[in-house]
């Protein structure tokens, strides 16, 4: 039965997941500048930047001056990745109002990306879960290689739940489900959304895909159907993981929107303007950017006809 909802929250992560592997350094300024246009949009979220170590993330190493350089939109939750207890403080000191933390399902993935096994990002996370509560922060964790791992392959969904509750007993109060390296399929992300709805009631979930394979719009639609509310995305399909072989990018945000708009569903994002966002968006990371939307335009923008069709079928 389809249980998808007529309204749904985007939340924009381009300017943190996208970001963060660019070979171009973008400026701070031109940071601020994504920001507050992506702000302009009607999006839920929008994920800043990422308070990690500069020397480990060199393209956000400006994640404070970011933070206070924006201008806040009434409405707009604005977060910030934070992998630690002192990436917490410098969170919490520019006025972050969500914590994203991060730990993948597998042991591989999360010791290539980490340097920890899942263990030990546990202990951590934990540790950071309980200084956001104390300080009255909410934290959400994003679960990467929810759905297949590059290194181990499958992923059991009891691992992930696992995971998961661990989490939300230690203070989560939301769940990301990620496609890190695009490897889910629609009934695989249909049974892992239902399993996690029904085993974690309260928690807010939300779905994060990549398109390395074509699938990424089919499986939002499948998360869509069995109540998932929440999807993060990227402008332009920026971002991809740098342990993944030929991984692209997030899911566009223009074609989710695009594609949930044709159905129906509210995302309250104006998409004229962020198509107008996307089109700069070469310029900001100095590389062309594929784009069929873009170059199509939306389902029912019009041309018009043949010149000729006027004289071969007068009025």
């Amino acid at each position: 039965m389809n249980k998808g909802s007529a309204r749904i929250e985007i939340n924009e992560v381009g300017p943190r997941d996208g970001l963060q592997i660019e070979k171009a350094m973008v400026a701070t300024a031109a940071k601020v500048a994504f920001v507050d246009a992506l702000s302009a949009c009607g999006f839920a979220r929008i994920e800043v930047t990422s308070f990690t170590s500069p020397k480990a993330i060199p393209a956000l190493a400006d994640a404070q001056d970011v933070m206070r350089g924006i201008q806040r939109k009434p409405g707009v939750i604005y977060t910030a990745l934070v992998p630690n207890v002192r990436g917490l403080e410098r969170a919490l000191e520019c006025g972050v109002d969500e914590m994203n933390l991060v730990m993948s399902s597998s042991e591989t993935h999360n010791r290539a990306n980490l340097r920890m096994t899942r263990e030990q990002s546990l202990a951590e996370l934990s540790a950071v879960l309980r200084a956001a509560g104390q300080a009255g922060a909410p934290c959400n964790v994003s679960l990467s290689t929810a759905f297949g791992c590059p290194f181990d392959g499958d992923v059991p969904a009891d691992e992930v739940l696992r995971l998961a509750h661990a989490l939300v007993a230690a203070g989560a109060t939301g769940i990301t489900l990620c496609d890190t390296t695009g490897m889910a399929f629609p009934t695989q992300v249909a049974a892992l959304c239902e399993r996690a709805a029904r085993e974690l009631p309260g928690t807010a979930l939300t779905v994060h895909l990549h398109n390395t394979r074509g699938m990424a719009l089919a499986n939002a639609v499948a998360a869509w159907q069995t109540g998932i509310t929440r999807f993060d995305a990227a402008a332009g399909g920026l971002g991809g993981c740098p342990y993944a072989p030929g991984a692209s990018g997030n899911v566009n945000t223009e074609e989710i929107v695009h594609m949930f708009a044709c159905m129906g569903v509210d995302t309250g994002v104006d998409l004229p303007a962020l198509m107008e966002i996307v089109r700069g968006l070469p310029s900001l990371v100095e590389r062309e950017l594929a784009n069929p939307l873009l170059a199509a335009g939306p389902r029912l923008a019009t041309h018009a006809p043949p010149a000729w069709l006027a004289e071969r079928f007068p009025a």
